[in-house]
């Protein structure tokens, strides 16, 4: 039995977490509704399109209820779905990609279509390092994990060490090199 919160006090996300890991359908249900809108803001920071980022969201959240019973407890919740947001997001970039591959859309065959790249700056450079991340990931894939928690979900060292299982001093010299890498695939763009 958990404790009662005073009326018009919330339950702290690591307590509905936690709760919702045992089985508990209403902390799940209302862990969901209180993360979406953080979950879609992060989705939104890879993903340069509002409906990208709106399926992201999406499969984010289906995931958390999915293997919710996989979080420890032992970092903070968040840190714990900062992983599952981006990798999320990440997943969605590829699937839109290998979709887009496989199935010219009507705008490809319009001659005059504009590309993201040179209409959007801030769409074209997420789009650029989404696709850096995917080369990283196929030529070291230890570094993509730190480099995203540290540089786009903006958590800390300790924190990212925690969530990894590394040592702090391997987290940092991890970012490092991934943002070496991606500098130089962003320079080549």
């Amino acid at each position: 039995m958990r404790p009662a919160s005073a009326p018009g006090e919330e339950e702290s996300l690591e307590t509905l977490a936690l709760r919702a890991r045992e089985g508990d359908q209403s902390a799940l249900e209302e862990l969901l509704r209180r993360i979406q809108p953080d979950v879609l803001r992060r989705c939104a920071r890879f993903l340069p399109y509002r409906q990208d980022a709106e399926e992201a969201c999406q499969d984010a959240l289906m995931r958390v209820a999915s293997s919710i019973h996989r979080f420890r407890g032992d970092s903070m919740f968040t840190t714990w779905l900062y992983t599952v947001v981006s990798n999320s997001a990440r997943q969605t970039y590829r699937s839109l990609k290998r979709r887009s591959a496989e199935m010219p859309t009507e705008a490809d065959r319009m001659p005059h279509q504009s590309d993201p790249r040179t209409t959007s700056v801030i769409a074209g450079s997420r789009i650029d390092l989404l696709e850096a991340l995917d080369q990283l990931e196929r030529d070291r894939p230890n570094l993509v994990a730190p480099l995203v928690l540290r540089d786009l979900c903006q958590m800390e060292y300790g924190e990212i060490a925690a969530q990894l299982d590394l040592a702090l001093g391997t987290v940092k010299s991890r970012i490092h090199e991934g943002r070496k890498r991606v500098r130089k695939a962003l320079a080549v763009n």
